[in-house]
C-alpha cells in the first residue's frame, strides 16, 4: 500500500511538472515559420529579420517557408493543420483578418485555429495620386472626386488586399466613390500609379517614399491615426478631414490553437526582448513600419477587434475573392 501511494505521488508530480519541463526543453529542434507571402515583400522582408534575431535568442534555428497565395490562406492553412507542438509558427499580417470575410469557405477558423503569440510591428499606407490629378491636398481631392463619381481609377494589389480595403474604408468615410482597379501585386500597381495610367493608390511607406520625393506621386495622408516617420509633414487622413479614419497595416506571430501556455509564454517573453533592441527597431523602420510589441492576452483582443472592423468594410464594400 506504501509504495503504491508512493508510485501514485511520483506519477502525479511528474503530470504537474510536465509544463514546466516543456518549457525548459523547448525548443529541442529547428522551427518551421511559415511567412504566407512572396520572398521580398512587405511582410517577408521584416518577417526574417524577425526570424533570425528570435532564433539567436531561442538557441535554435528559424527556417523560413514561403507558402503564398490566396491572399495568406494557403500558409495560414498550413499552421492551422499542424501539430501545436511549438515548431510550426505563422506570420502574418492584416490580411489574415481580411480573408475571414472575403473567401465563402475557408478551410480553418481564423479566430479558433491559432493561438496569438503577440504583435510585432505596425505602420501606413499613404494615400498618393499622380500629379497630374488637379488636387494639392485631401480637401481639394475629395472635392474633385464628388465631382466626378466613379471617374478616377484607384489602383489596388489586388481584390481583397489591404490597398484595396484602405481604400474602400476611406471612400466610404469620405463619402466618395472611385473606380477599382485591382493589379496582380503591388509591383505592377506602382508602376502604373507612376506612369498616370491609374491615378489614386495606398502605398506601403517604403514604396510611397522615394516617388514622393521625386515628385513623381503626391501624398495626401497617411492611413495611421498618427503621422509616419519618414513622412513627417504628410498629415493623418483623420487630421487631414476625414475624422476617425483609422488602418494600420500590422503585423504578428501566432502558433497553432491547443499549442502549450508555457510555449506561448517562452515565444512571447523572448519575441519582446528580441523587439526591445533598439537595432532592430531600427531595422524594422527601415521596412516603414514601427516595432509594437504585445503580450498575447492584448495581441488576441486586438486580433479580434480587427476581424470585426474588416468585417464590416467587407460588407459595406461588397469585396467577394471566391
Amino acid at each position: 500500500m506504501k509504495t503504491s501511494r508512493r508510485t501514485l505521488l511520483i506519477a502525479v508530480g511528474a503530470t504537474l511538472a510536465a509544463p514546466s519541463l516543456r518549457a525548459q526543453t523547448y525548443p529541442a529542434r529547428p522551427i518551421r515559420l511559415i511567412l504566407p507571402y512572396s520572398p521580398g515583400g512587405t511582410t517577408d522582408t521584416p518577417g526574417r529579420i524577425i526570424a533570425q534575431k528570435l532564433g539567436e535568442a531561442l538557441g535554435t534555428a528559424i527556417i523560413i517557408d514561403n507558402r503564398p497565395g490566396a491572399g495568406s490562406t494557403i500558409g495560414a492553412d498550413a499552421v492551422a493543420k499542424a501539430k501545436p507542438d511549438g515548431y510550426t509558427l505563422l506570420l502574418t499580417s492584416t490580411t489574415h483578418v481580411h480573408g475571414a470575410h472575403l473567401y465563402k469557405r475557408l478551410p480553418y477558423d481564423t479566430l479558433a485555429d491559432f493561438t496569438p503569440i503577440g504583435k510585432i510591428a505596425a505602420g501606413p499606407y499613404v494615400l498618393v495620386t499622380h500629379p497630374s490629378v488637379p488636387a494639392n491636398n485631401l480637401a481639394e481631392f475629395i472635392a474633385l472626386a464628388k465631382s466626378q463619381p466613379g471617374k478616377l481609377d484607384f489602383a489596388s494589389s489586388g481584390n481583397g488586399s489591404s490597398q484595396h480595403l484602405f481604400g474602400a474604408l476611406f471612400s466610404s468615410m469620405a463619402g466618395i466613390t472611385l473606380n477599382h482597379v485591382p493589379y496582380k501585386g503591388s509591383g505592377p500597381a506602382t508602376q502604373d500609379l507612376v506612369g498616370g495610367q491609374v491615378k489614386v493608390g495606398f502605398l506601403g511607406t517604403p514604396i510611397a517614399l522615394p516617388h514622393v520625393k521625386a515628385g513623381r506621386l503626391r501624398a495626401l495622408g497617411v492611413s495611421t491615426a498618427t503621422r509616419a516617420p519618414q513622412l513627417p509633414d504628410v498629415p493623418t487622413l483623420a487630421q487631414a478631414g476625414v475624422t476617425g479614419y483609422e488602418a494600420t497595416f500590422w503585423l504578428g506571430l501566432f502558433a497553432p490553437a491547443g499549442t502549450s501556455p508555457d510555449i506561448v509564454t517562452r515565444l512571447s517573453n523572448e519575441l519582446n526582448k528580441v523587439l526591445a533592441n533598439p537595432e532592430m527597431q531600427v531595422a524594422v523602420r527601415g521596412t516603414g513600419m514601427e516595432v509594437t510589441p504585445s503580450p498575447p492576452d492584448e495581441f488576441t483582443a486586438y486580433v479580434r477587434s480587427e476581424y470585426d472592423k474588416w468585417g464590416k468594410v467587407v460588407r459595406e464594400s461588397g469585396a467577394v475573392v471566391n
